[in-house]
């Protein structure tokens, strides 16, 4: 079973990670896109990632806003390892 991040391991990840807050036990992004269908087909690259990964984030989308939740079900619903991962993942799949 995957272990939660302490406070020190939290705070670090989160300083690799500006884009991204923890909120309610749980990593956040809010991204907005041009349209729906540039914030769809980012979503896409979201699944495969996830599918690749096995780890599948929580996923918000209204029209062109996106938000993205990352924690661990297996550690209790909270943050490991396997969350900061997917989440420098995702933000590759921004930048590239």
């Amino acid at each position: 079973m995957p272990e939660a991040l302490n406070e020190t391991e939290l705070a670090a990840a989160l300083a690799e990670l500006p884009e991204w807050r923890l909120e309610d036990g749980a990593l956040r992004r809010d991204l907005r896109f041009a349209d729906f269908v540039e914030a769809f087909g980012f979503l896409a690259k979201v699944a495969l990632l996830a599918e690749r990964s096995g780890h599948h984030p929580e996923i918000h989308n209204v029209y062109r806003d996106v938000t993205l939740r990352l924690r661990t079900h297996d550690a209790g619903d909270l943050v490991t390892e396997r969350d900061v991962e997917a989440a420098a993942a995702i933000d590759a799949q921004l930048s590239g």
